[in-house]
């Protein structure tokens, strides 16, 4: 179990010893031996409860960080709410709070275990249920409460999924996505987060991804790149000539509602991926974290405002909130160790990728309602191929092997599932529903019903 103290799942190891330091610095300044009879009950008391601090601390920091990734889920609501046409937002708001539901239940059932379970160093762990606390529980080993990390990992689980739902936006049906929700929080995203987080095959190599611009942001990148391949573009996005038809979003606010709501929960996905708040030097890194991610998140805003005005002669709007979240991705990998300076040209590298991808995906005929492709899984793996200009621990070629190993085996397992589900229920609406709108054709709500079509007011 030590081994997973620095990973996912744990603290640091100075944290751990936050008690056993503290007395042993006690017993040095009483001049006796750590462990001996000297050792006074005041000495024993201090111990105690430097270790209760440690643990009520790193919970608290799980729990804050973990409800700040769940408000993400609102964030991909409004932004994928306003990217998309008026007669889709409905359908879009039942996809996101399905998804989530979805990801607690099936990370409970079997994905927490399969990615942390018994791993040691291979490619899976055991697919069981996740036993929490029991009442009052107060276990001090692992540092933490159980609970508090189950819930902590399961909302970045979701995360990963939300990426999906905006690439394959307004063209496909609700079921088939919920089924393939399903497959990828319980068993596609844990057994890639297992290679890592879980300290499988790539943590032995020494794989480093602090807090996921590869293992969740460029998984739900490639699980939705192999979708939206497989389902096809909307009807009319694309005329036989190449010629790309513009889909104006139904809200420009809302959509800058979602990146600010996603920009605030970043500070608990990188803030909170420091795993522990029971020293000093934990909470100054957690500074450091948030500063870096604000920053990054700056510099993809800026250079994507400064780049559409040179190319486009015109601002827009929409590239500004995605290279917003493109330097979020690229600042996840390693938030803690690049100067401010470093942050912000990584983040701004991510506001470029964002500028050139979208009409590159437009050039390959790949539909991306959002944008997600080149944010989560362009920029993720910049984010993942810049660590080891920061962080010395980490090497270039593992860097690659991993963006390469968890790409390579998310796009071809997520291609065999869309496959599976293409071939047995289908994807696509009809060509009638899809025009009418997935608001009305399978939600029976429409989100503005006084502006829809066919709404007749007496």
């Amino acid at each position: 179990m030590m081994s997973l103290i620095l990973k996912k799942t744990g603290l640091g190891a100075g944290t751990l010893l936050l008690g056993v330091l503290s007395l042993s610095v006690l017993s040095l300044s009483s001049g006796t031996a750590f462990g001996q009879e000297a050792t006074t009950p005041d000495a024993l008391a201090s111990f105690a409860a430097s270790v209760d601090i440690a643990y009520i601390l790193n919970t608290m920091l799980f729990l804050i960080g973990g409800f700040l990734v769940m408000w993400m889920a609102a964030g991909f609501a409004m932004l994928e709410a306003g990217l998309v046409r008026s007669k889709n937002v409905s359908m879009q708001c039942l996809k996101n709070i399905s998804l989530y539901s979805i990801a607690g239940l099936m990370f409970w059932l079997i994905g927490y275990n399969l990615m942390y379970s018994g791993v040691d160093g291979g490619y899976f762990g055991t697919p069981t249920p996740k036993i929490i606390d029991p009442v009052g529980g107060n276990d001090l080993a692992t540092g933490y409460s159980g609970a508090s990390d189950w819930f902590f990992q399961m909302v970045f689980c979701a995360a990963t999924a939300s990426i999906v739902s905006g690439t394959l936006a307004e063209r496909i049906k609700l079921w088939p996505f919920l089924i393939f929700t399903a497959v990828l929080t319980g068993i596609l995203y844990p057994i890639t987060g297992s290679w890592e987080w879980g300290a499988g095959w790539l943590d032995g190599m020494g794989f480093s991804d602090f807090a996921g611009s590869t293992l969740v942001h460029s998984v739900g990148g490639w699980a939705a790149l192999s979708g939206a391949i497989l389902l096809g573009a909307r009807a009319g996005k694309y005329t036989a000539d190449g010629q790309v038809v513009a889909m104006p979003g139904s809200s420009i606010p809302l959509a800058t509602l979602g990146t600010f709501i996603l920009w605030l929960g970043w500070f608990g996905f990188n803030g909170a991926s420091q795993l522990a708040m029971g020293t000093i030097a934990d909470v100054t890194d957690i500074s450091r974290i948030f500063v870096n991610t604000n920053l990054a998140a700056s510099g993809g805003v800026i250079a994507a405002v400064i780049l559409t005005q040179i190319i486009y002669k015109k601002v827009d709007v929409t590239m500004a909130l995605n290279g917003a979240l493109a330097g979020l991705v690229s600042i996840t990998a390693e938030p803690l160790a690049p100067s401010i300076f470093t942050s912000v040209i990584i983040g701004g590298v991510g506001g470029v990728i964002v500028v050139f991808a979208v009409p590159m995906l437009d050039k390959l005929k790949i539909d991306d309602v959002v944008g997600a492709i080149p944010v989560h899984l362009l920029a993720g793996i910049w984010g993942t191929m810049i660590v080891p200009f920061s962080n010395s621990d980490a090497t270039y070629w593992v860097q690659f092997v991993g963006v390469v190993s968890i790409g390579a085996f998310t796009f071809i397992a997520s291609g065999l599932v869309w496959g599976l589900l293409k071939a047995t229920i289908g994807l696509r609406p009809s060509a009638e529903e899809e025009a009418m709108g997935m608001d009305k054709a399978e939600v029976g709500i429409e989100a503005y019903p006084e502006f829809g079509q066919g709404s007749q007011r007496i």
